[in-house]
């Protein structure tokens, strides 16, 4: 069982999502990014292992307008060997990530232009993965999108669409339940249709469910990965915040809640993706919980660090008030 948490180190002094706008394009703009982006990532993967956190949501803007028809520099093999290092590194350190690409990606769209631009994203973003040699079990995160008025029509225009994806995409994509629009049942239909595994979301499901149990709700998204080909089961987790509208997360772990969540999972193996406002402190006190229990190695055993070089030019982000910056863990 493998903690992680999404996108951003909050105690680090870089970020992997730099950008600009798209009125300032330019080709050297998208190199100066890219290669600071992927310094920042290959510190925050260091950062994690070092601190046990073995699962990481990758930041979707590692190559600004990485999908978009504007970017026309040839970044794939620009940057080839640095994406094979990090790549490296994450095998080596047995390391999971994954991508959970924007709102905007919406496969059951009636609009066959939104359709057509989501698959770019979806395409641009296993490409990172392939770049790096990583297998199908680093996954590619959606919703299943909107109603349209007809629930039962957009699951089916979902699946109609996932089977026109490349087969590398289709390899890599799983599907969340949501708060508001697509329970559970409805992720389950769409199992049934496609084949796709369901990333099951805990705070979602308390916010919209059909009476399933938590534990009969693990065990039913459990059962939809294949245990080579997907891997582990991935999940998210989060609680709502006391005092808060319905649905809104917690800003820091609940460390009663979280435990009687583990409870409820009656040795089922998660990956658990901690969706926290301060992410990787409430992943610190998450593995600690669970080396508690036993479900999580004594201590990590890090491989040596990679050898990137720092660019120069990288843009940095400066930290967060009241936070004091963490030195990379391989210094």
């Amino acid at each position: 069982m493998k903690i992680g948490y999404p996108c951003v180190n909050e105690a680090m002094d870089c970020s992997s999502g730099n950008t600009f706008r798209l009125a300032s394009y330019s080709d050297e703009r998208v190199v100066a990014a890219v290669a600071a982006n992927l310094v920042c990532l290959r510190r925050m993967l260091e950062w994690n292992v070092a601190h046990g956190l073995l699962f990481f949501r990758i930041g979707s803007s590692v190559v600004p307008f990485g999908s978009h028809p504007v970017n026309t520099f040839p970044w794939q093999t620009h940057f080839a060997a640095e994406f094979r290092a990090i790549g490296d590194y994450i095998k080596a350190n047995n390391l999971r990530v994954s991508f959970h690409p924007d709102q905007f990606v919406v496969l059951n769209s009636p609009s066959t232009e939104i359709v057509q631009r989501s698959i770019q994203e979806l395409g641009y973003q296993g490409l990172m993965l392939d770049l790096m040699g990583l297998d199908s079990t680093a996954k590619l995160q959606i919703h299943v999108g909107g109603l349209y008025g007809d629930r039962e029509l957009a699951i089916r225009r979902f699946a109609a669409v996932y089977a026109t994806l490349p087969a590398a995409v289709r390899a890599r994509l799983v599907v969340e339940n949501d708060d508001r629009l697509f329970s559970l049942r409805d992720c389950l239909e769409l199992h049934q249709l496609t084949g796709v595994p369901i990333l099951f979301d805990n705070f979602h499901h308390e916010c919209l469910h059909h009476g399933e149990p938590m534990a009969e709700a693990l065990r039913l998204a459990a059962a939809t990965w294949h245990p080579t080909a997907d891997g582990v089961p991935m999940m998210d987790y989060s609680s709502q915040a006391l005092g808060e509208r319905k649905g809104k997360h917690t800003n820091d772990l609940v460390d009663d809640r979280f435990a009687a969540f583990l409870d409820d999972l009656h040795g089922l193996d998660f990956d658990i993706m901690l969706e926290i406002k301060n992410k990787e402190a409430s992943a610190l006190r998450a593995v600690a919980l669970l080396r508690e229990r036993g479900l999580s190695p004594a201590a990590p055993n890090p491989s040596p660090p990679l050898k990137l070089p720092p660019d120069a030019r990288a843009p940095v982000k400066g930290p967060r008030a009241g936070k004091p910056a963490v030195a990379n863990a391989s210094s």
